[in-house]
């Protein structure tokens, strides 16, 4: 075969048994990627080369633009060695010069071509060459093996080579699945010394196991890919036009079953259903209707977990006794399809109403002993043991919580009937932490632990508990995910925060800590879930007090880590800000001191960038830096003034001018007014300024250095209630 240098487009496909679903996306963009990268380090491919990714669940492929036969070749200057030790007195080479040249598959003949350049303060010898550019056989076999090493495959599985291989049946290679076939083509020239997983290149590649009109499929060029495996092989090959294939059809077949039905929005079921599909049809099937007596969230776990279904909602977001089934085949009569899924969904959706049934014939209360007997982590105990430590952190933070607030919109708890309102709400937090954890040993729970705290949410209902204990247990687990709803209630949002805590001060006390990407409790998500609810729902509860309370739950097993566990909170409260849009300046500026109720930080946040927009605010911040390292190197200092020791006229002005400024700053500042209480301290700018002038602070006279570094630390004080503007500098 000749090579040519002609720049054509090429396409590369790896033929091979069904692909892991989940991880078929990740395979396809990493096979693509790095050949493609690859292809462009070697000069073969150019940036504006385009390329596009395919991966079915029985192929990886890509198909890239503008690919040369051949590299450009490259000039290359080599640096051999200082002049003074290559070449001797009468300019002749010496030992280590024919020596490093011969390395370099060079002679003495070279050494007439060689070239004197200036290095630092020395001169050197370099060899100048030109490097022949890579062929496309050659670059794209290094390419290739490449994009095989760098796959991100799950699991690697060994097989033995057939036929072809130099030892049929024992030659042993490691792939994700065993590959059956080896497409390379540039243009319509086939690469055929190319070589991967024991396959040799060709043109052919199979299509639909069923539903194929030619096998195998011929491959005219690199172009007629898609189009081809399209029209005659009933695959289509694009992981991203195969599932906007699904999304379309599942939505025509709402449509044509009318009525407002909608199928569930689930990205994850729908790249895997993808990856599941070359050829995607789907069908309209249903179920009995008795069963929709089952909580819908049971029956739409199991018909998509375990079927990979699309369960359809009614208009207000019901069940309804229809679903989808997408199909990899697609034959003139579907009802044995239809039937047959329909057939394997029964027993799936038996199973949960038969786990149901039971759970409800004992009460939530009547499995707390049994927690007893779950592990929870060796060096914390049991479930039970764990329960016990929630109830007695959620019922310090109720303490704190429902003395300021109520639920119902009960009347104000100094009131005869606020004093009975919190005792309600007590009492609903201590029962729904005390039965918060019980669904996990029912058995619908034991089947699906995705559905713990929701089914905890039925079951209390069906012992007929209040609802606000019911929502609870439901709502406990909040937020799960990043966007997931906070709990409804303040019972739940009670209970919600001493779960967080204490897995949050547990781990943190016996030294369980997240390490890089590892954070096998989810405690970066259990922090932000905390955050949340304190700044969403403007809890008036410090952040502080929260997370010290509910360490003596722990007893003697931990050590206190309330220290290391408030740098974790607030340093994760800082991530979570600046992903929202606040700059780093303005983030750090607020949380520098380390204000106790998260509710206030945008309010805080707000107010300083308002703030900065001032044309007083760069000075100001400056000047607070300088105040700051003042303070600093004096240690402790009374923000206490003597009007008879202020001698200067600057230092009288700016006392004047907090005298008046102070008061006015504080009231705003009190009201959470703060953007305000800022704006109203910029009017200190010009007696600042004035002060740094015409004021010695450090006065060789000891009372009036301190007089007046008790002035600056006033000054400290009233600039510095909303956040630390030294750091905006």
């Amino acid at each position: 075969m000749t090579t040519t240098t002609t720049n054509k487009n090429l396409l590369v496909e790896l033929f091979v048994e069904e692909l892991p679903p989940k991880a078929l996306k990740k395979l396809g963009d990493a096979f693509a990627d790095v050949l493609a990268e690859q292809l462009r380090a070697q000069g073969l491919a150019g940036k504006a080369s385009r390329a596009t990714a395919y991966a079915s669940p029985r192929r990886l492929a890509l198909h890239l633009t503008d690919v040369a036969g051949r590299a450009a070749d490259k000039a290359q200057s080599q640096k051999l060695m200082p002049v003074s030790v290559g070449l001797d007195a009468a300019g002749n080479a010496t030992p280590a010069l024919l020596k490093k040249l011969a390395a370099l598959g060079a002679d003495a003949s070279a050494v007439a071509g060689l070239q004197r350049r200036a290095d630092g303060k020395a001169e050197a010898l370099f060899h100048d060459s030109t490097v022949p550019g890579a062929t496309l056989s050659d670059g794209l076999q290094k390419a290739l093996a490449e994009a095989i090493a760098k796959l991100p495959i799950p699991k690697v599985m060994g097989y033995q080579l057939g036929g072809g291989s130099a030892m049929p049946g024992w030659t042993t290679v490691s792939f994700v699945r065993p590959a059956h076939g080896l497409v390379a083509m540039h243009g319509s020239e086939v690469l055929l010394s190319v070589q991967a997983l024991g396959l040799s290149a060709g043109n052919a590649t199979h299509g639909h196991r069923f539903e194929a009109r030619v096998d195998p499929v011929v491959l005219r060029d690199a172009d007629s890919y898609a189009e081809q495996l399209r029209d005659e092989g009933a695959v289509i090959a694009g992981f991203a036009e195969r599932k906007a294939e699904i999304a379309r059809q599942l939505q025509a077949a709402a449509g044509r079953i009318g009525g407002g039905v909608v199928p569930i929005e689930d990205d994850a079921l729908l790249d895997e259903v993808t990856a599941l599909v070359e050829r995607p049809n789907v069908l309209v099937c249903a179920f009995e209707p008795e069963f929709l007596d089952v909580p819908q969230e049971c029956l739409i776990l199991t018909m998509k977990a375990n079927q990979k279904y699309f369960p359809l909602l009614d208009a207000s977001g019901k069940l309804t006794n229809r679903f989808l089934v997408v199909s990899n085949i697609t034959p003139d009569d579907p009802s044995a399809v239809v039937g047959g899924n329909e057939r394997v969904v029964r027993p799936r959706l038996a199973d949960a109403k038969f786990f149901f049934d039971q759970d409800r014939k004992k009460t939530l209360a009547s499995r707390v002993e049994s927690l007893g007997k779950v592990v929870y982590h060796n060096k914390l105990g049991s479930q039970g043991e764990r329960i016990e430590r929630v109830r007695a952190i959620a019922r310090a933070i109720a303490q704190q919580l429902f003395a300021g607030i109520g639920a119902h919109n009960a009347a104000a708890l100094d009131t005869p009937e606020g004093e009975i309102a919190r005792d309600y709400l007590l009492s609903c937090v201590d029962t729904a932490a005390m039965l918060a954890k019980t669904d996990l040993v029912t058995d619908m729970v034991g089947e699906f632990p995705e559905l713990q705290g929701i089914m905890g949410g039925y079951y209390a209902a069906n012992d007929g508990l209040a609802h606000e204990v019911a929502h609870a247990i439901e709502d406990h687990y909040k937020p799960r995910f990043a966007g997931d709803s906070l709990p409804r209630e303040n019972v739940g949002v009670v209970v919600a925060m001493a779960d967080k805590l204490e897995t949050l001060v547990g781990m943190f006390g016996i030294g369980n800590l997240p390490t890089g990407d590892r954070d096998p409790f989810a405690l970066r998500r259990h922090a932000l879930g905390v955050i949340r609810m304190l700044s969403e729902k403007a809890l008036p509860l410090d952040l502080d007090t929260l997370v010290r309370s509910a360490v003596p739950a722990f007893g003697s097993k931990i050590e206190d880590p309330s220290a290391a566990l408030l740098d974790f909170v607030y340093d994760r409260l800082a991530g979570s800000l600046r992903e929202q849009g606040y700059s780093a300046q303005e983030v750090d500026a607020v949380l520098a001191l380390r204000p106790q109720r998260l509710g206030d930080v945008p309010r805080r946040l707000a107010a300083v960038r308002a703030f900065a927009a001032l044309p007083e605010a760069a000075a100001l911040a400056a000047a607070n830096k300088r105040v700051s390292n003042i303070l600093k190197k004096a240690g402790t200092v009374d923000a206490h003034v003597s009007e008879l020791l202020l001698q200067e006229a600057a230092e009288k002005d700016l006392y004047a001018a907090l005298q008046k400024v102070g008061p006015q700053a504080q009231a705003q500042f009190d009201a959470g007014d703060y953007t305000a209480s800022l704006q109203t301290l910029a009017a200190l700018r010009a007696s600042v300024d004035a002060f740094f002038d015409g004021v010695m602070v450090n006065a060789e006279q000891m009372d009036l250095r301190l007089n007046r570094q008790g002035l600056l630390q006033v000054l400290h004080h009233a600039m510095n209630r909303v956040a630390d503007l030294s750091r905006l500098v």
